[in-house]
């Protein structure tokens, strides 16, 4: 199984479907997820604070402040993770799914399962940690 697997240079159409149908999910609870982080920054509707002390007033605020830079910040990598599953899915439709952009040998499955946008194979991973 091992050696089938780096002889051949892409995967079948049956394989493709599974690895669509993965990121056709994780895709489906990340749009869910930044839709609850962009809600958690925009929202102005939270309780009102004017009628508690000003030092309360002023904790509470500066929380909310870094609370919503946070949600902001999450959202920010949410997106490039939707824009990421997304161009997986481009990568499936051009039949290049699963090719590592560094080696040119396929991506393993159980790679691919945990990671389904993966662009690089372990061992190109691992060249690239040890480079910086």
């Amino acid at each position: 199984m091992q050696n089938e697997e780096t002889t051949k240079t892409r995967f079948s159409e049956e394989e493709l479907q599974e690895f669509k149908n993965i990121i056709i999910e994780k895709l489906g609870k990340a749009n869910q997820d930044l839709l609850l982080l962009t809600d958690a920054y925009t929202n102005n509707s939270e309780a009102d604070t004017n009628d508690t002390s000003p030092t309360f007033k002023v904790l509470e605020e500066g929380y909310q402040v870094l609370s919503k830079e946070e949600n902001s910040r999450l959202a920010s990598r949410q997106i490039k993770f939707i824009k990421s599953l997304e161009n997986a899915l481009i990568r499936i439709e051009n039949n290049t799914y699963g090719v590592c952009r560094v080696t040119g040998k396929l991506i393993s499955k159980e790679r691919l399962r945990i990671v389904p946008h993966a662009t690089l194979s372990i061992d190109a991973k691992l060249l690239q940690v040890k480079k910086k």
